[in-house]
């Protein structure tokens, strides 16, 4: 594995590659690196000759200072399981070659992605995913982009951006399931901040989401009465709940006869950790 810290070393490196026919499969992370990290690098080592991944706690998506200040740092490990995997290439920029001197934030026009569920939640949170994201796609210029599906709002996002961009052609989205614990609990780097405690009680929202799902597939389509008994359940066992909401999987706005696909999606936290979740209906 190759590691780089400059990004014009690594702009220059990927454009010799892309030069010669090289495909190139793109894993943007923050660290603190789980199998579902690891599951985004072995998809794209199955499509790509070369697969980069960059580790960057971005500054600009956290709209709590605390969140970013205690998000965890692995590095170390993270190389580990980046080798044990076959990642080829690592980024590990510094900010400063992610937001040079001079850099300019712009606005992206997110529509409605913007103003609902974590978006109304945590605001300019999506802006920061975009400076960082529209940053990191002109250093890598991969062929494809690989996502976890745990961040679902998130992947509609970034599919927003490439068209904003103009890149929806060069650069294709792929998102891979949610990879979760053994008692369901979707895997997550905040995870690690959990005390014993809570991180017995986390697995929670995977059985609501799940008994959503049941409920739903055997007919009981009161979506509001759904989404008040879940979060009732969640309060129940310690948890602060920002939304639980069954949406449009495409729109994430709430569902309509037109609907083909139904997702519901929640965020709860537990003390100071925030946990987010979903699961398709249909």
């Amino acid at each position: 594995m190759i590691l780089f810290k400059k990004a014009e070393s690594l702009s220059r490196y990927l454009s010799q590659q892309k030069n010669e026919g090289v495909q190139i499969g793109f894993v943007p992370t923050m660290g603190a690196l789980h199998q579902g990290h690891i599951s985004l690098i072995e998809a794209a080592k199955k499509e790509n000759r070369l697969t980069v991944c960059s580790i960057f706690v971005n500054p600009t998506q956290f709209n709590n200072s605390s969140d970013f200040q205690h998000y965890p740092v692995t590095t170390d490990k993270d190389i580990e399981k980046l080798l044990a995997a076959g990642c080829d290439v690592l980024f590990l920029p510094l900010a400063e070659e992610i937001y040079p001197p001079g850099f300019l934030a712009r606005h992206y026009d997110l529509g409605s992605l913007e103003t609902v569920l974590e978006g109304h939640y945590r605001p300019g949170h999506f802006q920061g995913v975009c400076q960082v994201i529209e940053r990191l796609l002109e250093i890598v210029q991969p062929n494809r982009l690989y996502l976890g599906a745990k961040d679902f709002q998130q992947v509609k996002v970034i599919t927003r951006l490439l068209h904003l961009l103009g890149k929806q052609d060069e650069i294709a989205v792929r998102m891979e399931p949610t990879l979760r614990e053994n008692d369901g609990l979707a895997m997550s780097s905040r995870n690690l901040r959990l005390s014993a405690e809570q991180r017995a009680l986390a697995p929670v929202i995977y059985t609501v989401l799940s008994s959503i799902k049941e409920k739903y597939k055997a007919g009981n389509k009161s979506l509001p009465q759904l989404e008040e008994q879940a979060a009732s359940e969640l309060e129940k066992n310690g948890f602060a709940v920002d939304y639980l909401q069954i949406r449009d999987a495409d729109t994430l706005l709430s569902p309509t006869a037109d609907s083909k696909h139904i997702v519901v999606l929640t965020a709860a936290a537990l003390g100071e950790i925030r946990l987010i979740d979903n699961l398709p209906l249909n």
